[in-house]
């Protein structure tokens, strides 16, 4: 057979993953001599041999499991002199049009997790042990390309037996940049409340497991950021969490040690177990099953967010505590996750009784990522560890820095062939986050290497102001809300249209200068971006305008406030600002409205974090069916007039939450696909934080595929506001029309 030698080079999410391992291997398996390497963000291979192109067939068809190829170039050279193949030394790119692609961090893999539990292994009770296929990623990335000393990692000189194995093509730590020993790895320190260490490495373990079994709070340093760890089934010791952390009654996520815990707490089906046990890790959330844990774990909800150990340290710290643990993130209320030892001592003081910290350090803070699965497929509900960064394609002569929302912030950049989705960002009400925010702009633009032209923002004149420490003084391009999202849903989809976009939420500054949040928008993607607002909810003015995101009698009294019949159920001091015009802007909003129905459902007390009357409203249905409440339209706008009268009737003749919440949900999904049938359009986005709600949006996608149209929802990225920059991105890239 005639000799060959291809030059490949293979684009995308190629480092992190073995990948240059696996070719290494393959190679030698077919004789082929040349080399392989990191090229900037991609991966160059020369291969030389009888077979070179079966190297080519099989990257193609068979990657590494963690690998996504999204393009492979293949040229002939002339032959050259190696007599062996091997990994050669990463070298800067000459040309390269695209952002880089970084891989997110991965979950402890199962061979590791055996390694840690059997004490014939080296890494046996090794909190750090990690593989080429598993362990640190993006939380202590520094720079591409993806080598040990563009890591954290750096700071730690392999022992013999760690070179032995990082050099050999036969182990599964073929240069694993994160791999790591005892002897040469990151170590364990216990620290107390005074600032006294008081134990190491498995004594350290072993101490912290015995201070969460005896009710204390301990701060745990996790893949990436601190987290907060607590005996699920301990009353005292979760109020004394909810006190400490300010956070009465939003819910806590539960890490259990494996799937069979999960399952006696929750009904888990065969796609939930899946996402618990991904190489993401997700917090999932799924249907609650039983009560053998402290009420206030999560009080007036009938779901759980629950996840597996994502690391050897979780699942020797789990094996050691036994039961269900609340793992939440390392921070008083709104504030943005702790990553620095030192910031951590002082941020969590007076909540943590004990610190469980080690000597890597975190490059990046990461939550940790939620999701769930809806309509028979994961959903990701916060971008953070496992997920971040999300990688979208997309082609811009623009280079442009995306800078979110105010809440649930993320931010992006486009440029090349690429769109990047930070990690979640939080609430940029509180001046931390803000400043992480801040950093967030300046680790993205940094780390790929781009100077951006301009930065879109959220067209809310008061929200501007957020973003002018972030937008590096670079001309603002104002981006309005519910667009943002319907062009987000689009680049994840690969959408053009013209389509419908029903974007329901809280509240987004209109075109009119009202507060838009109940809306359909007819949008396409052609040689520039046109859009327009083809219906809506019927307007309605809001007492105490932002207060009433807490307050669902707020809601409730703007709404009877069109409603002459009802007045004399408006409490005064709202009454009294309705009657003078005083801070009551109109607005539109679907989120609004549910708050209002879940008043008249009884649960009208003021509200500790945002939609928490709404998720209790959705609760309550708990499956049941009902007929729907009318919700008629005419001329493009939707009358929830009718809706509410029929609810305040039946809640006056003692129906249950639960009728109420059911007749109201199936009210919503009819009006919606009754709207997407009168516009005619095949395709329908349904977007914002409204859909995060698990019964509308299916109920509304069943209702819409009956109808024969194509429902589209966000899949990787979230419902919410955590997708608008993805959207600002695309819209300040191709420019809006109208």
């Amino acid at each position: 057979m005639i000799r060959e030698r291809l030059h490949i080079t293979v684009r995308g999410a190629v480092q992190g993953v073995g990948f240059r391992p696996h070719v290494c291997a393959l190679a030698r398996t077919l004789a082929l001599t040349g080399f392989v390497r990191n090229r900037g963000a991609d991966v160059e291979i020369e291969a030389e041999g009888e077979a070179p192109r079966r190297l080519l067939e099989a990257l193609s068809s068979a990657p590494p499991p963690q690998a996504t190829i999204e393009h492979i170039t293949c040229t002939t050279l002339a032959r050259g002199s190696e007599a062996d193949f091997c990994i050669a030394a990463s070298v800067a790119p000459t040309v390269d049009d695209s952002l880089p692609r970084v891989l997110p961090d991965l979950v402890c893999c199962v061979d590791c997790v055996r390694e840690i539990f059997d004490p014939a292994s080296r890494y046996y009770r090794y909190p750090f042990t990690n593989c080429s296929h598993c362990g640190p990623r993006y939380s202590i990335q520094r720079a591409v390309p993806y080598d040990r000393l563009n890591t954290t990692m750096a700071a730690f000189t392999l022992c013999a037996a760690c070179h032995a194995e990082y050099t050999d093509p036969r182990s599964r730590r073929f240069h694993a940049q994160p791999t790591a020993c005892l002897a040469c790895g990151p170590r364990l320190t216990l620290t107390d409340a005074d600032g006294n260490a008081s134990a190491r490495d498995d004594g350290a373990l072993r101490a912290a497991a015995a201070l969460i079994r005896d009710g204390g709070i301990l701060a745990l340093k996790g893949l990436g950021g601190y987290q907060l760890l607590v005996d699920a089934q301990h009353e005292a010791a979760v109020a004394r969490l909810r006190k400490r952390k300010q956070r009465p009654d939003k819910p806590f996520a539960l890490m259990v040690r494996d799937l069979a815990t999960a399952r006696g707490l929750c009904y888990v089906d065969a796609a939930e177990a899946a996402l618990l046990a991904s190489a993401a890790g997700p917090i999932a959330l799924l249907a609650r099953s039983t009560d053998g844990l402290a009420d206030n774990v999560a009080p007036g909800l009938a779901t759980l967010g629950l996840m597996l150990p994502t690391t050897a340290l979780h699942h020797l710290l789990l094996d050691l505590v036994a039961g269900p643990v609340i793992c939440t993130s390392g921070n008083r209320a709104e504030e943005p996750i702790a990553i620095d030892d030192a910031e951590a001592r002082t941020r969590l003081a007076g909540i943590a009784d004990a610190w469980l910290s080690h000597d890597r350090a975190i490059h990046r803070p990461l939550d940790d990522s939620v999701a769930r699965i809806i309509d028979g497929a994961p959903q990701v509900l916060r971008i953070g560890r496992g997920y971040a960064p999300v990688v979208l394609p997309y082609r811009s002569d623009m280079v442009v820095l995306a800078c979110g929302g105010h809440l649930k912030n993320t931010v992006a950049v486009a440029g090349g062939a690429r769109v990047v989705v930070s990690q979640h960002q939080g609430d940029l009400d509180h001046a931390l986050t803000l400043d992480a925010m801040h950093a967030a702009v300046g680790d993205l633009c940094d780390f790929h290497a781009i100077a951006p032209a301009l930065a879109a923002v959220d067209a809310h004149p008061d929200g501007i102001a957020d973003f002018d420490g972030a937008s590096r003084g670079l001309p603002h391009y104002a981006v309005q809300h519910h667009l943002a999202h319907a062009l987000a849903v689009m680049l994840e989809h690969g959408l053009d249209g013209p389509l419908l976009a029903v974007i329901w939420d809280g509240t987004g500054f209109g075109t009119d200068g009202t507060a838009w949040g109940g809306e359909f928008l007819v949008v396409e993607r052609r040689a520039g971006i046109r859009w327009r607002r083809v219906a809506h909810l019927r307007p309605y003015p809001l007492p105490g305008g932002d207060a009433a995101a807490r307050d669902p009698l707020r809601a409730l009294s703007g709404l009877l406030w069109l409603m002459p019949g009802y007045h004399a159920l408006i409490p005064a001091a709202h009454r009294a600002l309705l009657e003078r015009r005083l801070n009551t802007p109109l607005t539109s909003s679907a989120g609004r409205l549910f708050d209002a129905v879940a008043a008249v459902a009884g649960f009208d007390a003021r509200q500790s974090y945002e939609g928490q009357a709404a998720c209790r409203l959705e609760h309550a249905a708990r499956g049941a069916v009902a007929s729907p409440y009318p919700l008629p339209a005419s001329a493009g706008i939707l009358d929830w007039a009718p809706l509410l009268d029929a609810a305040l009737r039946d809640r006056a003749q003692g129906a249950t939450a639960a009728a109420l919440s059911a007749h109201f949900h199936a009210g919503l999904a009819a009006a919606i696909v009754s709207q997407a049938e009168h516009a005619g359009l095949e395709t329908v986005i349904l977007s914002g934080g409204c859909f995060q709600n698990r019964l509308l949006t299916e109920a509304t996608l069943a209702g819409l595929r009956a109808a024969g149209l194509r429902p589209v929802i966000a899949r990787r990225l979230p419902p919410h506001d955590g997708a608008l920059a993805a959207g600002q991105a695309v819209a300040a890239g191709e420019g809006v029309l109208a």
